[in-house]
């Protein structure tokens, strides 16, 4: 069983950063497939981005592309999220998850099988 617990979120105003943590219970971090997704008010949960199980390999929505950047540290059992040049569409409550199976890329294509969720983070964004 793997536990995720979100962290980081909060208000931002246009044009700034944050930064997002997902720490994971459990010794089997290294063995996840990690994505973030969001969801923003009255709309379907998206995918943000993923990163292989070394850290390798990201994959990004083209939506946040060039502006969020996905790493990991194994050795804490984290996974994080640095978001820049925010805007006010980016505004949901950000969740990870992970999977044993899944691919980076395949996180963005099926959502619906992920292993394990958070509970999520809300960041917003003023204009």
């Amino acid at each position: 069983q793997v536990q995720l617990v979100e962290s980081g979120g909060g208000l931002v105003q246009a044009g700034g950063s944050l930064r997002l943590s997902c720490a994971a219970s459990g010794r089997t971090f290294s063995s996840y497939t990690m994505g973030w997704f969001r969801q923003a008010p009255g709309k379907e949960r998206e995918f943000v981005g993923a990163i292989s199980r070394k850290g390798i390999i990201t994959y990004y929505a083209d939506s946040v592309k060039g502006r969020f950047t996905i790493s990991r540290d194994n050795a804490k059992n984290t996974v994080y999220l640095q978001m820049s040049s925010l805007k006010p569409e980016d505004t949901a409550v950000y969740y990870c998850a992970a999977d044993m199976v899944a691919t980076a890329q395949a996180m963005g294509a099926d959502q619906s099988s992920m292993d394990y969720w958070g509970k999520g983070t809300l960041v917003t964004v003023s204009s």
